[in-house]
């Protein structure tokens, strides 16, 4: 499709946010108005917008991508020293968002707003040009802003569409904020592409998301989080909107063993991954039915499993995840050297490790900093520890990571959220009993909660 958006016009719902609902028709008049309220801006021009949920957000960041302008989402929940250091980097020409949050910023502001105006938007196509800038979370210091073009965008958006069967014919579900890929590229952009439908559920519960789950052609984008809530979830609405629902799909961090199996066994449904970084869009999707597997490569991405030899990983053994395709991101705002730091003749070097079947469906095993532990002379993938601590029934949640040791060079240490009492003894003599003795963790610490992004990634860095 030679349009980024091509299907803005028509009497269907293409969007609902509580009660409001909006046709194509509706949608593009209202982008149409958000545009004429603006300053005049050129091609190119970076706009700030705080993403608050509701109508007005989602028509500010579709018109913005239609008209050639470059949008920086901002997490409404941003602290003052992280949103002026994105603004200091991405420099846009005006911030968008409510009064409370943009007066102070030292730039021109606008509150959000989105009038209808009798006039189409205009049609971008796909091209080079960026779209967005999209912050990555800033585990290993200050966010950076992954520049992503039109292309990128358009490319991936496909390849997902060729996997999940996904047609103007879907209605997507989803609870995520608008500052990220999956529920922004995915759940919004998306939409937008192949002329389905998007009901953003906001602020996120098991039963409004079941409830807006209502029949067999509806699609929920979901993160681990929601899964678990979901799993647990009395309520029959939010049980029902499961088993009703086309497609399950959870993404943004990995999915556990314990959460999925709850689901497949309350509901007879499967929840199916996908791996991406904000820098790739999606690398690899499971195909309906496919569990415990992040699935193959998106069709036009090509993937590589690197040693630490530089060479190919066998299937079995863990490589460090490489990328390389049209949906790989154009650089790093205003950081070549941090570019040039994560790509390597034309491959984006991801830092995760995974291992991966004979048909090349890929599992993730964590981060190569974090995930990759070297005890007593093995590779053991912090992964399949947590997996089994999860299986255990008094564990509600697990890190594990490795600590310097004079003896085994790196020691094995998990952090457990219990769900009821256990004992360190027990859990390790659980875990030696499921794994070989020497995956078993030398140290367990209980905690209240484990540090997790607004995403619900885990935040090893950030543990004690």
């Amino acid at each position: 499709m030679s349009l980024l958006f091509p299907a803005l016009c028509g009497a269907r719902e293409v969007l609902r946010v509580g009660d409001v609902g909006l046709s194509a028709d509706q949608l593009a008049r209202r982008m149409a108005g958000h545009l004429a309220r603006l300053p005049e801006l050129a091609p190119g021009a970076r706009i700030a917008v705080v993403t608050e949920p509701g109508v007005a957000t989602a028509v500010a960041l579709a018109a913005h991508a239609a008209a050639g302008l470059v949008s920086v989402p901002l997490n409404p929940a941003a602290g003052a020293s992280e949103l002026a250091h994105v603004l200091a980097d991405a420099r846009p020409a005006v911030v968008l968002g409510p009064p409370n949050r943009t007066a102070g910023l030292g730039l021109p502001s606008l509150p959000l707003d989105a009038p209808e105006r009798d006039e189409a938007p205009p049609l971008r196509s796909v091209d080079d040009a960026p779209v967005l800038i999209l912050y990555t979370s800033g585990t290993t210091g200050p966010p950076k802003g992954a520049v992503l073009t039109a292309r990128n965008v358009a490319t991936n958006l496909d390849g997902l569409a060729a996997v999940w069967g996904w047609t103007a014919a879907d209605t997507v579900v989803h609870a995520l904020p608008l500052f990220h890929v999956h529920g922004l590229v995915l759940g919004w952009f998306g939409v937008l592409r192949n002329g389905s439908a998007l009901r953003w559920v906001t602020p996120f519960s098991p039963e409004a998301l079941g409830a807006a789950l209502c029949d067999d052609s509806t699609v929920l984008f979901s993160v681990p989080t929601m899964i678990h809530r979901l799993s647990r979830s009395d309520a029959p609405a939010a049980l029902a909107g499961l088993e009703r629902a086309r497609l399950l799909v959870s993404g943004s961090a990995a999915l556990s063993a314990v959460d999925r199996d709850r689901v497949q066994a309350r509901t007879g449904r499967t929840v199916i991954e996908r791996y991406g970084l904000t820098e790739t869009l999606i690398v690899a999707a499971a195909r309906p039915g496919e569990a415990a597997t992040v699935g193959r490569p998106v069709p036009g991405v090509e993937v590589r499993r690197v040693d630490d030899d530089g060479g190919d990983a066998a299937p079995d053994a863990l490589g460090e995840v490489w990328v390389r395709g049209p949906s790989v991101f154009a650089g790093y705002l205003n950081r070549p050297e941090a570019t040039a730091a994560v790509v390597r003749d034309g491959w984006f070097c991801t830092g995760d490790l995974a291992t991966a079947d004979a048909e090349g469906r890929l599992r993730i095993v964590g981060r190569r900093a974090t995930d990759l532990l070297k005890t007593g002379g093995y590779k053991v993938g912090a992964g399949e520890v947590e997996d089994a601590l999860l299986a255990h029934p008094a564990v509600a949640e697990a890190a594990v990571v490795g600590r310097p040791d004079d003896d085994l060079g790196e020691r094995i240490v998990a952090y457990v959220v219990r769900r009821e009492a256990v004992t360190e003894g027990e859990l390790v003599a659980h875990v030696a009993a499921q794994l070989a003795a020497h995956k078993r963790p030398r140290e367990v610490y209980f905690v209240d909660a484990l540090p997790r992004n607004a995403m619900g990634k885990l935040q090893k860095t950030r543990l004690p």
